[in-house]
């Protein structure tokens, strides 16, 4: 169990000053300058050594992105861009790092900027978290007065500049080259790899665009040192994590918590366990809406980290974790995700464009139970027909909660295609 003195986010929760002289006294902004004086290559090795891995979803180690980063200037600038449009349904850790303990990200956007050779940094904030830019600017505008942003940011000698920018509320904005796209002014739409950001991102420039949790704990690690966040969770599989609760537990949460903390333990310790129950647990999806989910004989043993969730055929995502029990109807819980991914494909690939709509039409037969047994194998054709064969990730993000849910609940689809047929429930599922 993580203890409070391991904490980085100290203010999660909104019951302690936000402002900038709160959180000096929490210590953060202490000794930044330091940090920044021991130089970019102590600052990358550090990062590699702490084990981070992208807390944005896909995983991928922090210091290793940072180090794709030219390290002289071809007279083009250096850009880091922070991702900050959360629009994963069942993801708000973000938020509540934005509006509660904003100086943790700022003071990270400087230290991870100087690392990189980036003298200004652009956050990408989603279309309706208002107030959590009214929070952001605010601090912002506070650690400019301060000296810790503009000219000799904090004393260090490196001048830097931080910019919010609002987004209009498309979830394809979150794929960071539709962000890149949507910041240069144009319509959001993810861009062919290669060329990567590394090489050039933001108005053609050399870019690293890194989640907002993935930059906050950076100069916390940089202080108490690469050992210290290295020591929580399993190998390669380090650091603590902000996980976020929501469904049929009794209290929902936002959690910071030790990487690699059994499902079963996080439940019970932080939301007081499954609604009624731990044995009326029906499936959870383990790192929000575009993971598979996992049925329960699954979930009792699993492990909240990157690789056992992969080895299940699911994954921990941004660690937005999904309780469903068993008054769920967990058929109609996935229609609605299909639902979701076919309004926000932005329609460029055509296996999205087309999968996705058709994906939501079968699911909305397979909900009324209006299907024939053999579409069941369809449907799970069509979603391997998609997977893979887009630009960007969001056409496997709809591909796979379907894969889920024909995985682990077939009997379930089957019994509700025959129950439309005949009136009877088979004896699974009258249990």
């Amino acid at each position: 169990m993580l203890t409070d003195k391991d904490r980085i986010f100290t203010n999660i929760y909104g019951m302690h000053e936000r402002t900038l002289a709160g959180a000096k006294k929490r210590g953060h902004w202490d000794g930044t300058a330091d940090l920044i004086k021991k130089g970019r290559d102590w600052i990358i090795e550090e990062a590699k050594a702490s084990g981070l891995r992208g807390r944005g979803g896909a995983g991928f180690p922090t210091g290793l992105k940072w180090s794709f980063m030219p390290k002289e200037s071809d007279g083009r600038p250096s850009y880091l861009v922070i991702n900050a449009d959360e629009s994963e349904p069942g993801t708000c850790k973000d938020r509540e790092i934005m509006r509660h303990d904003p100086h943790t990200l700022i003071e990270g956007a400087l230290i991870a900027s100087f690392a990189m050779g980036a003298h200004a940094c652009y956050i990408y904030i989603r279309g309706e978290f208002i107030r959590e830019r009214e929070c952001l600017q605010r601090a912002i505008d506070e650690a400019y007065d301060d000296g810790l942003l503009g000219k000799n940011a904090a004393g260090s000698g490196w001048d830097f500049d931080l910019y919010l920018h609002h987004g209009a509320g498309a979830y394809i904005c979150g794929e960071e080259t539709a962000l890149l796209e949507s910041l240069e002014g144009k319509k959001g739409m993810p861009r062919m790899k290669p060329p990567f950001p590394a090489g050039a991102g933001l108005y053609g420039c050399p870019t690293t665009v890194n989640n907002v949790e993935s930059i906050a704990v950076i100069p916390t690690i940089l202080r108490r040192g690469a050992d210290w966040f290295a020591s929580f969770g399993r190998p390669n599989n380090a650091g603590t994590k902000l996980f976020a609760i929501s469904g049929h537990v009794n209290n929902p949460c936002v959690v910071e918590e030790a990487m690699s903390i059994p499902l079963r333990e996080l439940l019970d310790r932080h939301c007081g366990g499954v609604r009624g129950g731990w044995d009326n647990l029906k499936a959870v999806i383990p790192g929000g809406s575009s993971v598979p989910l996992l049925p329960k004989d699954i979930a009792t043993d699993a492990i909240m980290d990157f690789d056992w969730l992969r080895e299940q055929r699911s994954g921990l995502g941004t660690a937005a974790v999904i309780v469903m029990d068993q008054s769920t109807d967990v058929i109609k819980a996935i229609w609605r995700l299909s639902k979701f991914y076919k309004h926000e494909s932005c329609g460029q690939c055509t296996p999205c464009r087309e999968g996705t709509g058709w994906m939501m039409r079968v699911m909305d037969r397979l909900v009324r139970g209006d299907a024939e047994p053999e579409e069941i194998d369809m449907l799970l054709d069509v979603t391997k027909q998609v997977e893979g064969h887009t630009i960007c990730a969001l056409g496997d993000a709809a591909a796979w909660p379907i894969q889920g849910l024909i995985r682990h609940f077939r009997d379930e689809i089957e019994d509700r295609i025959k129950h439309k047929r005949t009136g009877r429930f088979s004896a699974v599922a009258a249990e």
